[in-house]
């Protein structure tokens, strides 16, 4: 039987975070690394959608994308943003509300070399979030910039790059037997240490 108590969680969420992704990955989970994030557009409308969280640490979550996209518009507009994993076969939940910035520039270049090399054309040809009239198009895009490119290297875009999502909130949630579930809670308290608590199912 899967519990969650308090006796036996990390001191850091993010450790308890790794632990988790970590036994999804065991698992084999489908994309065990994909997160739910929403953001909040400036005039308030919500929106989410998935991203693939790349690297994990005391400092947060990090994923990847186009600085023009409409994500990268709500965030520019309001750095306030939550991630939420689900899942399933494990009746698990994990919900990261914190903060956005952007990563330095050398940790996007070092990620965007390690990429495959279709990934990293597709970065250059598309035009994230916007209208293309058809596929053709967007095809006629990727070969543009795989044109650009035959003969080296693909340097990463200036216009994409990296984010860490900072948490100030993360509730872990375990299902457990009669909806009687878990739901953990760390949030910052005044001095910047965690503070844990249980919440009602």
């Amino acid at each position: 039987m899967r519990e969650l108590l308090e006796q036996y969680v990390d001191d850091e969420p993010t450790d308890l975070l790794a632990r988790w992704w970590k036994t999804a990955q065991q698992h084999d989970l489908t994309l065990a690394e994909g997160m739910i994030l929403s953001t909040v557009s400036d005039d308030g409308c919500p929106s989410a959608r998935a991203v693939l969280l790349k690297h994990l640490d005391v400092d947060g979550l990090v994923f990847y994308t186009n600085y023009d996209s409409r994500k990268a518009r709500e965030l520019t507009a309001n750095a306030n943003a939550c991630a939420t994993f689900w899942w399933p076969d494990l009746e698990r939940q994990v919900r990261v509300e914190g903060t956005v910035e952007r990563v330095d520039a050398a940790t996007s270049d070092a990620y965007h070399a390690r990429r495959p090399r279709g990934s990293q054309i597709s970065a250059w040809a598309s035009p994230q979030s916007e209208v293309v009239a058809d596929r053709p198009s967007l095809d006629a895009l990727s070969d543009i910039a795989e044109a650009q490119f035959a003969d080296g290297d693909v340097p990463r875009p200036p216009f994409w790059g990296g984010y860490r999502l900072r948490p100030r909130r993360v509730e872990f949630w375990q299902g457990r037997a009669r909806r009687l579930h878990d739901r953990l809670v760390y949030s910052r308290g005044p001095d910047g240490d965690w503070i844990i608590e249980r919440l009602a199912p």
